[in-house]
This record gives C-alpha cells, structure tokens and sequence, in this order.
C-alpha cells in the first residue's frame, strides 16, 4: 500500500485538554459533551467533521466516475452511548442530500461511496454506521 498523506495531532488532558498538530496550524480546547462550552470542541464533534468530510469526498468520486455533477451534502451524527459491557460506545448516522438526483440512484451513490470512503472502511464492524439518504 502506498501512503498518499500523514499527520500528527497531540492531546494533553484528555476530554479537559487541548488537541494540536505540531506546528500549531490546527490547535483547538476539548472538552467532554454536553452543555455548549465557548470555543471548545470535543472528539465527538471532530470525529463528525472527519468523516462528514472523507464520505462527502468519496461520494463527489464515485459521482464524477458516473458524471454526475451534482451538489451534495453529509451531514454526521455521532452519538456517545454508555455500554455496561464495554464502558462506552460511539455510533454514527449519517444523513446525505444529493441536488438534483432521484432518491433511488441517490441510494446507490451513497451505498457505492460507503464502500469506497476510508472511514466506512475504519468502523466498518466495529461501530454502528446508519446510512439516510435524502
């Protein structure tokens, strides 16, 4: 396999912490959810941004391989669940909106970039992934 990109983000204080790369250009406050913290983030929230961000770039892929030039957008819920078993589980929807496109090839873009996007690929049988489509 051949490395296309590689980055580096360090946490100090865990969930009360902070998150950086470091050369600072990404430096945000973390904290633990619930109750809206000014100018603090916590992983939940940025795991949503990453992957919202890596399956709305595999699906403008597999619409450019079909030529379709259409507008979409991914929105992800991550959820924290407590599991007495294991201590804690995340699980994910996410819900996707494809301009201008039927709702049954909408599911096929969607199904065939689930199987494409790195991070489908990551939770794939480890955490529960919900696919909506709009």
């Amino acid at each position: 396999m051949k490395k296309i990109y590689s980055t580096t983000i360090i946490n100090t204080g865990g969930r009360e912490g902070e998150v950086y790369s470091p050369d600072k250009s990404f430096s945000y406050e973390v904290t633990s959810p619930g109750p809206h913290k000014e100018n603090k983030t916590n992983p939940e929230q940025l795991f949503a941004a990453a992957y919202s961000s890596c399956f709305n770039s595999a699906l403008e892929l597999v619409m450019g391989q079909k030529n379709i030039h259409s507008k979409s957008t991914v929105k992800a819920t991550v959820s924290l669940f407590s599991d007495e078993e294991t201590g804690f589980q995340v699980g994910v929807v996410l819900s996707v909106k494809i301009d201008d496109v039927d709702h049954a090839t909408a599911v096929e873009l969607v199904n065939t970039a689930h199987q494409v996007c790195p991070y489908s690929k990551a939770t794939k049988g480890n955490i529960s992934v919900e696919l909506e489509v709009e």
